[in-house]
């Protein structure tokens, strides 16, 4: 194979081809030349895949009175020479593989790196090569939505976290709302297939095998509407009724009345509980999204100190608590950064985390409010995966490049790529893994990554298919939504044509001007990279049932809007023919598919996000 021909996910900083080849010879060791014991997972690893790839079985030894003459591969921590943190060098030379880091994570990275090089061998010999690099970014993680309404099985975590530890992700959160099993609170999950604490301990342990950080994450403020609805904690609730959103209306409860004394007091006693089974230190407590504060309990102190002062008061507490259990807090900056006098006045042992969605969200602006007042922050953009069935490719890339970007520019210690789930997570979990390698690549190095071919890093290092179809579809079928002409915001045209009621389809100018016929042309070009693929996944036949369903739920959204479009009753009758049973059809496979990553519970709450589309129109 030619140099040329290579492809690493994620790019290194520095590369530099050299002449010669190291041939893989059996009888060969892998030799930890420091620190065995926090180098012997890499070292197994490394072993694996020499054995999965080239039949080579190859002994691990440690310490330096092995000949040189057995050493195949060398592993060292060596900071006084590689001083970035989780920085490494990658030497392949004839006579052997040469691994020095900066600490245990770097050897980790370059032996993942060694092991995406092997995977494309298609023979046991290595070309000679200089590696050097290190990431851009201190924190680089991603942040899954456990609460609406996947709960992920542990088999699904567990093979994320190797996907996400191998490209180079040190973090990960679970986003939780009413989802760990409180043993003082069972009425708020006990249909919600919640994380246990035994779960967490051993997610914890094998994270930090991988070099990732499992860091707790419980919103603490706004989106406690699964706790306020029960009798026993709607007292603590804002209000209970009509809520203003930005985008119109909600039924409350919502958020926590920060003026009741027990709002701090339940939030107190889910950590008490939580924060045990994490050896992170530290806490994401979200509490964003604060629509209702002020329209209830908390008007009056609204009315008197203005709600930014009631919001900072209540963040305050969370953050004294937070800190006396020895935990750096983190927190979702949107709220805040709406009152930016106020921005100066948060603890500088605290972390903002700027999020926004689109690919011109203002990181910018946002990093320079934090960075100018002295707050660390991370920049939190998002797989655009949400709200959408199939993904926004473009996007998506935009919106985490543009967090690379300007994270960069203003010295964020760190980047988390969020995946969400709202309005019943109808994306399927592959059509998330664009998202995750681009950002994986990105909060690596920019640099060196800005002009990744991602469609083909994708198929090859999410999907295991050398032939590059399956990346190509993911990327295609992201991009569907553009054919239509009819762009939405943190959304896109499938998911409202089956989601959004009959008469916002009829009454919405986008939708009645969308171009259906180019729409189904481009899901139907873009799943004809299935016949193509090769992929070795194991779960390679579940990977096309979930991608075939998802190319029908949009051609059942693209029938459902020509229904809206169409003014010949006739013509509109026939299709809906055809719609209806094809609906219950693929709602089956959809439920069949969610139970084959994720828990029973949330699954009834997602099945009634379709109850638009089942109604049939008049």
């Amino acid at each position: 194979m030619s140099p040329l021909s290579f492809i690493l996910l994620p790019q290194p900083r520095q590369l530099e081809w050299r002449a010669g080849t190291f041939s893989l010879q059996p009888g060969k060791m892998i030799v930890l030349q420091n620190q065995p014991q926090a180098l012997r997972f890499t070292a197994e690893r490394l072993q694996a895949a020499l054995k999965e790839n080239f039949g080579l079985s190859w002994e691990i030894g440690a310490g330096w009175a092995i000949p040189s003459t057995l050493a195949g591969a060398t592993m060292q921590v060596v900071p006084d020479q590689i001083r970035q943190p989780e920085g490494y060098q990658l030497e392949i030379i004839p006579s052997g593989i040469y691994i020095k880091a900066h600490d245990p994570a770097g050897v980790f990275y370059a032996a993942a790196t060694l092991r995406q090089l092997l995977n494309q061998m298609e023979k046991p010999e290595l070309p000679c090569m200089m590696i050097r690099d290190y990431p851009d970014f201190p924190a680089r993680g991603v942040m899954l939505d456990i609460s609406r309404d996947k709960v992920y099985k542990m088999e699904t975590l567990y093979e994320l976290i190797d996907r996400l530890a191998d490209w180079k992700v040190n973090q990960l959160q679970l986003y939780t709302e009413h989802t760990f099993a409180y043993r003082a609170h069972p009425i708020v999950w006990e249909n919600a297939s919640p994380m246990t604490g035994e779960e967490i301990l051993a997610l914890d342990a094998y994270c930090r095998q991988r070099f990732v950080e499992l860091v707790p994450n419980q919103n603490s403020f706004g989106h406690m509407a699964r706790w306020l609805k029960f009798p026993q904690y709607e007292p603590l609730a804002e209000i209970v009724g009509e809520i203003q959103v930005p985008w119109g209306k909600m039924q409350g409860p919502f958020s926590l009345a920060a003026v009741h004394p027990g709002s701090i007091e339940l939030i107190r006693s889910m950590y008490d509980e939580l924060l045990i089974h994490f050896t992170s230190r530290s806490f994401n407590v979200g509490c964003d999204e604060t629509f209702d504060l002020g329209a209830g309990q908390s008007k009056a102190a609204c009315e008197q100190l203005g709600k930014g002062r009631v919001y900072l008061d209540f963040l305050m507490k969370i953050y004294r608590d937070v800190s006396r259990r020895g935990f750096t807090m983190q927190f979702w900056g949107d709220i805040i950064l709406q009152h930016p006098e106020l921005v100066p006045l948060l603890p500088r042992d605290l972390v903002a985390l700027s999020w926004g969605y689109e690919a011109d969200h203002p990181f910018d602006k946002e990093g320079e409010a934090f960075a100018s007042a002295g707050i660390p922050f991370y920049v939190c953009p998002g797989t655009s995966s949400w709200g959408t069935i199939c993904g926004r490719t473009e996007n998506a890339l935009g919106n985490l490049r543009n967090a690379a970007e300007n994270g960069m520019k203003h010295g964020a210690v760190g980047y988390l790529n969020t995946d969400w789930g709202d309005n019943g997570h109808w994306q399927v979990p592959p059509v998330s893994w664009l998202g995750f390698a681009a950002g994986a690549a990105y909060s690596w190095n920019l640099g060196a990554n800005r002009s990744l071919d991602i469609a083909s890093a994708l198929s090859r290092f999410a999907f295991d298919d050398p032939s590059g179809s399956m990346g190509r579809l993911a990327y295609d079928l992201g991009n569907a939504y553009l054919a239509s002409e009819a762009i939405f915001g943190n959304s896109n045209i499938f998911f409202h044509g089956l989601q959004a009621p009959w008469e916002s389809l009829v009454n919405n100018p986008k939708i009645m001007g969308a171009k259906i016929d180019q729409t189904l042309a481009a899901i139907d070009s873009a799943m004809a990279h299935l016949e193509g693929e090769q992929m070795a996944r194991a779960d390679a036949a579940l990977i096309r049932r979930e991608f075939s369903n998802t190319a029908r739920l949009m051609r059942l959204a693209c029938k459902r809007i020509r229904m809206a479009q169409t003014t010949d009753p006739t013509h509109r009758s026939a299709l809906a023919k055809e719609f209806y049973p094809e609906l219950e059809t693929t709602i089956e496979e959809y439920q069949a598919l969610w139970l084959a990553r994720s828990r029973p519970g949330g699954l009834e709450d997602s099945l009634a996000y379709f109850r638009h589309a089942r109604q049939p129109i008049a």
